[in-house]
C-alpha cells in the first residue's frame, strides 16, 4: 500500500470549558485494567463488525496510517483501538450455537478481546458471562441496550430495556459480578431512551456507575429517531457532567476525524464509538488515532488502493466463513460504501453488487483505473442507511411502570431468542 496522507487545517477546537484548545492530544482510554491508546472504540454492528473486518481496521496502521513507510510518521496505527464484536445474544451464546461461537472468535494478536452481549434476563446474562470469563474468552464485555431494532424493543429488549429499571440494574450487576471473578471489566452502550418523552440514558447511567461498570456509552439519539436526524451531543456533554467515576463515550455522526475531534471538544467526552462513519472505511480508525495523537495527516487513498482494502476484506471474510461463497455473498453489502464518491461506473457497480467469487471480483476490479485520486468531499458524510422517525415498538403497557410486572417477565423472556442487530 502507499496511500497518500495531506495535512488538514487545523480544526481551530474549544474545550468544553470555553478555553482554547491546544492540539488534539487525548490521554489513553482506561477500561478498567485495558489502557487503549487510541481513546477510540469499533461500535459493534450486526453483519459487519466480524473478525475479518476488525483484523481489517487493526491494520489500518501499517496499510493506509502513519506508520506507513514512506509516510509522515505519528506513532500510531488503527491497532491502537478498541474493535468489539458483533452483538451476541446471551442465550445462544448459552446454548453454543456454532454461529454464536463464530461471532465470538478473536484473532490470535486481538486484544483486548471485547465481546457485546444482548441479554433480557439476569440469570442468562450472567451465565454467559461466566462462561466467557471462565473459559477465557474475552478481556472486555459490553453489554448492548442501544438496539432500536423492532423486533427486539418489541420483546423489551435493546433500547426498551432501562425503562424497567430494576431488569436494568439486575442485568448489568449480574455481569459485573461475573467480569471481576476474572478482572474482565463491562462497560454499556445505550441510547437516551425510547423517545423524547421516555428518555432513560442519565437514571441507567448513573445505575450502571453504581453497579461497577468500567465506562458507558452513549448514541445521542433515542429508539425512536432510528438512525435518522442529528444525534444529540448536548446529551453525551450532560452524561458526562453526570457520570463522574468512570469514562464516557460518546457516539452518533461521526463521519471524520474532525467530527470526533469536535464531539470531545463539544462534550468533553473521554472518547468516541464509531459505527456507520468507518463502513467502507477502514482507515478511518488510522485518521482517528492520528487525530487523538496530536497529528493531522489524512488517508487520502486512491481507487487503487481502496480496491486492493476491498479485495483484502473479501478474502478475509473467506477465511471467518470457511468458504468463498458466502464471503462474497457478504462483501456485496460493503461495496457501495468502498466505492462512495468514485467514478466507477453503473455497470460495474451493479455487476460487484451481484460478486459471487473471487475471481470475479478480481476481474471487475480490473476494470477500474487505479489511479484515479480521493475524490474528496464526494466520499465524505454519511454512509449506511439513516431511515426515518418511528413509533417504537414495545410491549403492550410497557410504559404505564418503570417497574417490571410479571406480566411483563413473562413477555421478555421471549426476547432472549437470537436477534441481531445494534
Amino acid at each position: 500500500m502507499t496511500a497518500v496522507l495531506t495535512p488538514e487545517r487545523d480544526a481551530g477546537l474549544t474545550a468544553v470549558d470555553g478555553s482554547a484548545r491546544v492540539g488534539a492530544v487525548l490521554p489513553p482510554l482506561r477500561i478498567g485494567r485495558h489502557v487503549i491508546d487510541s481513546p477510540v472504540v469499533l461500535a459493534p454492528m450486526a453483519g459487519i463488525t466480524n473478525r475479518a473486518f476488525r483484523r481489517l481496521c487493526r491494520e489500518s496502521g501499517t496499510r493506509f496510517g502513519p506508520d506507513r513507510p514512506g509516510a509522515p510518521a505519528a506513532g500510531v496505527s488503527g491497532a491502537s483501538s478498541l474493535y468489539v464484536s458483533e452483538m451476541i445474544t446471551s442465550r445462544a451464546l448459552v446454548e453454543r450455537t456454532p454461529e454464536s461461537m463464530r461471532l465470538i472468535e478473536h484473532d490470535p494478536d486481538e486484544h483486548p478481546r471485547s465481546i457485546q452481549l444482548y441479554s433480557v434476563d439476569p440469570a442468562t446474562a450472567r451465565a454467559a458471562a461466566r462462561m466467557l470469563v471462565t473459559e477465557d474468552r474475552a478481556d472486555h464485555i459490553d453489554l448492548n441496550f442501544g438496539c432500536p431494532v423492532p423486533k427486539v424493543t418489541r420483546k423489551g429488549g435493546g433500547a426498551a430495556l432501562p425503562w424497567k429499571k430494576d431488569l436494568f440494574r439486575a442485568i448489568v450487576g449480574a455481569v459485573v459480578e461475573e467480569g471481576a471473578r476474572g478482572d474482565v471489566p463491562v462497560t454499556v452502550k445505550m441510547r437516551k431512551g425510547i423517545d423524547d418523552e421516555h428518555l432513560t440514558y442519565l437514571d441507567a447511567a448513573l445505575a450502571a456507575e453504581q453497579e461497577g461498570v468500567a465506562a458507558v456509552a452513549l448514541h445521542g439519539r433515542t429508539a425512536s429517531q432510528a438512525y435518522s436526524g442529528t444525534a444529540d451531543w448536548a446529551a453525551i456533554r450532560l452524561l458526562k457532567q453526570t457520570v463522574t467515576t468512570v469514562p464516557v463515550l460518546g457516539n452518533g455522526d461521526i463521519w471524520s476525524a474532525e467530527d470526533a475531534l469536535r464531539m470531545v471538544a463539544e462534550t468533553g467526552c473521554d472518547g468516541v464509538v464509531v459505527g456507520r462513519g468507518c463502513l467502507g472505511r477502514p482507515w478511518l480508525f488510522a485518521d482517528l488515532a492520528a487525530a487523538f495523537a496530536g497529528s493531522d495527516v489524512r488517508v487520502t487513498p486512491n481507487l487503487g488502493e481502496v480496491t486492493d482494502a476491498l479485495r483484502t476484506h473479501a478474502t478475509y471474510l473467506c477465511d471467518f466463513y470457511g468458504e468463498e461463497g458466502r464471503a462474497c455473498r457478504d462483501i456485496r453489502k460493503h461495496i457501495a460504501w468502498y466505492l462512495k464518491g468514485f467514478p466507477a461506473g453503473s455497470t460495474v457497480r451493479n455487476s460487484l453488487a451481484l460478486v459471487d467469487s473471487l475471481s470475479s471480483l478480481d476481474a471487475l476490479i480490473a476494470m477500474l483505473d487505479p489511479d484515479v485520486p480521493w475524490p474528496g468531499d464526494a466520499a465524505e458524510g454519511q454512509r449506511g442507511r439513516a431511515g426515518s422517525p418511528r413509533r417504537v415498538a414495545l410491549p403492550e403497557q410497557w410504559l404505564e411502570s418503570r417497574e417490571l410486572s410479571e406480566t411483563h417477565r413473562r413477555t421478555i423472556a421471549e426476547a432472549e431468542l437470537s436477534v441481531s442487530g445494534g
